[in-house]
């Protein structure tokens, strides 16, 4: 019960991140013409970058310092797998982009899936039937994926970035994108129906943020205000120093607790990008936000990889998961 009120706070700050910027985009397009793919940059880039900590601590909830030997191997192989992931999507641009893209919907519609069964857990409720969570969670990660790469302002946004990637869908993307409407309208009514409306709510805001923002906003807002809040909550009962705020019922600082080891990352990020920028102009692009893009990208195959295990967990009925 000491976790209730850090799921209530993901929950709570996600939405209104979400909301604030489609809020925020409805003002700048009253008063501007056209949001200039630079201010697009900027604010991608900062969404992304807030987004990076939570998956830095991985090796903290993975498994223990002790033996050596053992946590060593395991960040060598964690490493080895980012390195291998980040050349390949450097090499093959849209091959690796289009593995990316399926892998990482899957990863954050079925992560946010598990989070809403913790937040059951640590309130004492039921836990949703996987049916149920399969019905949530992939419009809940196709729509701030394939939305934004498949709307027709993501051309001139990907040809900045990589102009490898404009045509990344070929002759799909009408139909990806009317597929994922399709299905997430399917869901939304669905939850309305059985009076799941905070599931309801949730996927409503998904879809607007995905149709109202440009799509470098869009993804960006969700990776770094909805998916990283929301995984941030479920880090802090794996984490023993922020289960102990939490037990004594200082739940802000076990929330803080779970993003101060990853903040590294952020310089750490914006360093190697910087270097891949500068050495690897061909590869990598001219663009920050590509090289930046490459590392999220490589890091997100292990880091899938190491949560699937405690997705898969929350994902059980309880009795099978406890």
């Amino acid at each position: 019960m000491e976790f209730s009120p850090v799921y209530q706070w993901a929950r709570r700050w996600s939405r209104i991140g979400i909301l604030a910027t489609i809020v925020i985009l409805i003002v700048l397009r009253l008063s501007l013409s056209e949001i200039n793919l630079s201010t697009q940059l900027v604010i991608a880039l900062v969404g992304l970058l807030a987004g990076i900590p939570h998956g830095a601590i991985d090796h903290l909830i993975s498994i223990p310092a002790h033996p050596r030997s053992r946590f060593a191997t395991y960040i060598a192989a964690y490493i080895a797998l980012a390195v291998l992931a980040g050349w390949a999507i450097a090499r093959w641009n849209v091959i690796g982009f289009q593995v990316v893209v399926i892998m990482s919907a899957l990863h954050f519609g079925y992560g946010d899936a598990a989070y809403i069964n913790e937040g059951h857990d640590a309130t004492d409720q039921r836990r949703n039937t996987f049916a149920l969570e399969s019905l949530y969670a992939i419009p809940a990660g196709f729509l701030p994926v394939i939305l934004p790469l498949t709307d027709h302002r993501t051309l001139s946004a990907l040809n900045r970035i990589n102009p490898a990637l404009d045509h990344w869908a070929g002759s799909h993307g009408s139909l990806l994108r009317t597929s994922t409407l399709l299905i997430g309208l399917v869901a939304v009514v669905t939850f309305f129906i059985i009076r799941k409306y905070s599931l309801a709510i949730d996927l409503g805001l998904l879809a607007t943020l995905s149709l109202v923002a440009p799509p470098l906003i869009a993804f960006a807002t969700y990776f770094g205000f909805w998916h990283a809040i929301r995984h941030t909550a479920r880090l802090v009962p794996k984490l023993p120093k922020a289960v102990a705020l939490a037990s004594a019922g200082r739940w802000k600082s076990s929330i803080l607790a779970a993003v101060i080891p990853g903040l590294y990352a952020i310089g750490g990020t914006l360093v190697i990008a910087s270097i891949l920028m500068l050495r690897s102009p061909g590869k990598f692009s001219y663009s920050l936000l590509w090289s930046i893009l490459v590392i999220i990208w490589a890091l997100t195959v292990p880091h899938m990889a190491t949560t699937a295990r405690f997705d898969l967990r929350a994902l059980r009925p309880r009795n099978h998961a406890q």
